[in-house]
């Protein structure tokens, strides 16, 4: 079997993924919900049990900045739908979806996503990375385009968080 496009993949997941990681070691809850300028999209109760994101179709313009819950929340969900229209059953909603409020659980929620993307990569080969998959928005897309996908969206967000954690710290030390 081929599995040089694979593995490739797969070093590029990991690499993307050990970079993410390292940026997001010992948030704490007043880092995560940090809002750095006034105005901004986050993660908020909805006057009940649930929480939710910030979000609006169409987006407003210029869109809101994003908090740092926002971005790693966003990251999650991500993960999660795209595991579910690419290999699970294609049944559940953003609105399904179970919105953590604190650093270590978004973190968490996260990496469960990210375990299974990954699983459904490590069960590929070269040829597998061809096949059709189905998003969330109802396109089908090559197997490949949805890890790679998930690559540019864990280096895109885990580069703003890095950046808005330095600004974290810059901003408690004045």
């Amino acid at each position: 079997m081929n599995h040089i496009a694979t593995n490739l993949l797969k070093d590029q997941t990991d690499e993307a993924w050990k970079n993410l990681t390292g940026l997001l070691e010992n948030m704490s809850d007043d880092e995560f919900f940090w809002e750095p300028v006034p105005n901004c999209w986050t993660v908020h109760s909805d006057d009940g049990d649930r929480w939710v994101v910030d979000y609006a179709k169409p987006a407003p313009d210029p869109p809101p900045f994003t908090t740092i819950c926002w971005r790693l929340v966003h990251l999650a969900s991500c993960k999660w739908m795209y595991y579910e229209y690419a290999f699970g059953p294609a049944e559940l909603t953003w609105d399904d979806l179970d919105v953590p409020h604190t650093a270590h659980d978004a973190i968490s929620w996260l990496t469960d996503g990210h375990k299974l993307l990954r699983e459904s990569l490590d069960g590929m080969n070269d040829d597998g990375l061809s096949e059709m998959r189905f998003t969330n928005w109802g396109d089908s897309w090559p197997t490949w385009r949805i890890f790679w996908t998930m690559v540019s969206h864990d280096l895109h967000h885990g580069a703003e968080i890095g950046c808005l954690r330095d600004l974290y710290r810059a901003s408690q030390h004045k």
